[in-house]
Formats: C-alpha cells, structure tokens, sequence
C-alpha cells in the first residue's frame, strides 16, 4: 500500500534497471514524465508500454501515467514532434476549450498517458504581477471555473483524468514556489468568494484530482503550506467542500518544501491530512526515504493503516476505470 500512494520522476528515455527497481522494488502507484524522458512519440509509447508491462508482469496494478500539459508555456510534449495547443488564456469560450482538451486527451492517450495535470483553475487578477498570468484562463472567478470545467468534460471524456490546480489558488501571488514559500495572506473569506468558485466547478464536473499548492494560506492554516495541511487538505477540501477523488501534493522537491521540511516530516503530514498521493518528481533518496517513512507509519499505526486501505480503495477504482488496458 505504501507505494501506491507516490507518483514519482525519473531519469532517461526508456526502461532501466533502476526504473524497473523503482515499479517492482517500491511498487510505486505512478510515474510522471518531463522533457528529459521524451524524445519522440514512439519512443514515449514504447516506455509507458514498457512500464505497464513491467507491472503486469509483476503481478501489479496498473501505473498512473501523468505530464504536465496544460497547453501553451507548460507542456512536456513540445513541437516540432508533438502538435502544440494554446496557452489557457487564448482560448475565447468553453466550446473551444473542451474541444482542445479532447484533442489533447485523443493524443495523450495514444501514447499511453492517463493523467494530465491540467487544468490550472487559479484566478489570476489583470492588476497585479501574478506568478500564473500566462497559465491561468484569467481574472474573473466565474470564466476560470466555466473553462476548467470544459478541459475537465473534454479530457476525461477521452480516457485520461484530469487534475485541477493548485488548491485553494495561487494566482493572487507573485512568486515561485519552485524556489521559496509564498505566503498568501488574505482573508478566509476573500479565498472562499474568490479562489475557490472554479474548484467548485471543476468538481461539479467530476474532475478525478486535485493538485494541493505549497503556498501557505495563514487564515487557513498559519503553520504548515496547503500541501501538509490538514485543515486545508482534509477540513476544507474533503469535508467543506466534499470532493471525493485524488488528492496529490504538488511536487515535495521543490524549494517552498525543500530543504526546510524533511521528507519523512512531510510524510507524516500527509497521512494525517488525508491525502492520496505524494508527488517526486526527481530520482532521487526522497524517493526511497518516502517509501521507507509510509512503511514504517503504517506498520506502527493500526488507524493509520485502516486509512491506507482508505486511499488504495480510491486509487483503485480510478485505475480500474482509466489505467487499465483499453
């Protein structure tokens, strides 16, 4: 159970002995594929297949397979091999976005993908320098929620989940938590009326995960980033607002987690705020380190544990319904 719960990066272009350790040793639940793992289609249709292969014959279920494409500067499959799809903020209404997002969905999953970590539902005001201006469909909470919810019914539509982000919203800040850990200090109720509409409208849709930001909401929770929250991750997004899928952190190698918060420390925050799936996207000890942490929680805690049989039962059924061979 322990490995189902990390989706994880890796290095090279094809099936290696340490990519097989870390699908058969850890038997991690999923993989993510950047830039550095992509060469052309048919060597990216030749790795997936190799990796679910790989499980298979290990007697494993199914990897989620994910990338990072939400269209326009974020995308891992990049011309002038892959087609290229406009940035969120091009797109003029939700028929043209779901269309795209069908598009998009039909090439993913020929390669074998399925999961996208799209759509980004963060609200981004035209008044100030937001770190997400180029990613997000805008401003205006309603629009955001209205194109999010059609990338959502067009991806998944075409077999491959679609993961909301970043929760509760950072488009209201100006820095990068690939480097530091922003703090948006704004009122609870200000994020409700503002940040929190498109989620609502992305899970009215059926969207099957949601992304957790690293940025620290100190009206929500003034000690730790959403991503390690449980008042963020459980109280607000489970039980306020009911949504009943994946939950992942966002990356726990990036520089508003890393190095300040040691991994078995952000383990421990992750199991008691409920959430499925931790998220390395570097080959790297944190891997091993992360997997020997839930090991040994979950050996020691009969609750914990009870719970872990919790999130491998909605790991599951997601992976029966999407991961599974078609």
């Amino acid at each position: 159970m322990a490995g189902q719960r990390l989706m994880v990066g890796f290095d090279g272009a094809e099936l290696t002995p340490d990519l097989s350790f870390l699908i058969t040793g850890l038997r991690v639940g999923g993989l993510i594929l950047f830039a550095r793992n992509v060469e052309t289609p048919e060597q990216v249709r030749a790795l997936i297949a190799d990796c679910q292969d790989c499980a298979a014959r290990a007697g494993l279920p199914p990897l989620i397979v994910a990338v990072d494409q939400e269209g326009g500067p974020v995308a891992r499959l990049r011309r002038p091999l892959f087609p290229e799809f406009p940035a969120p903020g091009q797109m003029r209404d939700p028929a043209e976005a779901e269309a795209g997002a069908r598009r998009m969905g039909r090439l993913l999953r020929g390669l074998g993908f399925n999961m996208n970590m799209a759509p980004v539902v963060d609200v981004a005001p035209v008044e100030i320098d937001s770190i997400m201006a180029a990613r997000s469909f805008g401003g205006d909470p309603v629009r955001v929620g209205r194109m999010g919810a059609a990338v959502v019914a067009g991806l998944q539509a075409e077999g491959i989940m679609a993961v909301a982000k970043h929760f509760p919203g950072i488009g209201r800040t100006t820095l990068d938590s690939h480097r530091v850990q922003p703090v948006m200090d704004a009122p609870a109720e200000s994020i409700e009326d503002f940040d929190l509409p498109p989620f609502a409208a992305v899970f009215t849709q059926g969207a099957v995960g949601v992304m957790l930001s690293h940025i620290r909401y100190p009206s929500l929770d003034p000690h730790w980033p959403a991503s390690l929250s449980v008042a963020v991750a459980r109280d607000l997004l489970r039980r306020r607002m009911g949504f009943g899928g994946l939950v992942l952190t966002d990356d726990l190698d990036m520089g508003a987690v890393k190095p300040a918060i040691a991994i078995d420390r952000a383990v421990g925050r992750i199991l008691a705020a409920d959430i499925d799936i931790a998220l390395i996207c570097h080959r790297s000890g944190d891997i091993e380190a992360a997997h020997e942490s839930l090991m040994a929680a979950l050996a020691g805690d009969g609750r914990l544990k009870k719970r872990a049989e919790m999130h491998a039962d909605r790991i599951g059924r997601f992976k029966r319904r999407y991961a599974c061979p078609q």
